[in-house]
């Protein structure tokens, strides 16, 4: 079986990680991805053997829902309320980042 290949003939680099690998990453418990995925917050990728696979980017997301829900003993929604509006925040700056740069042209 053959797997899917550059054109240098080196493996294609997924943004996709097994689950093992995700929960050891993003240091929770089975139980807890199980509740953001029920929550709708984490949605894994289903492969055709219905494996999950999980995005790079919702290992830093997870790590900074768990350390907001510590640093300020929040239930999961708050946290995850929170982290959303921090991911709005960055993606806002750098929208005003980009328009700064083309109005200067």
């Amino acid at each position: 079986m053959e797997g899917k290949h550059s054109v240098a003939g080196l493996p294609i680099r997924s943004e996709l990680i097994a689950r093992a690998e995700f929960l050891e990453l993003a240091a929770i418990l089975p139980a807890r991805l199980n509740e953001l995925i029920e929550l709708g917050w984490i949605e894994p990728v289903m492969t055709p053997v219905e494996a999950m696979l999980f995005r790079q980017i919702d290992v830093y997301r997870i790590r900074k829902l768990e350390r907001i829900c510590a640093d300020f003993e929040l239930p999961s929604v708050g946290g995850i309320i929170i982290v959303d509006l921090l991911d709005r925040i960055d993606t806002l700056n750098s929208r005003i980042r980009e328009l700064e740069v083309s109005i200067r042209r």
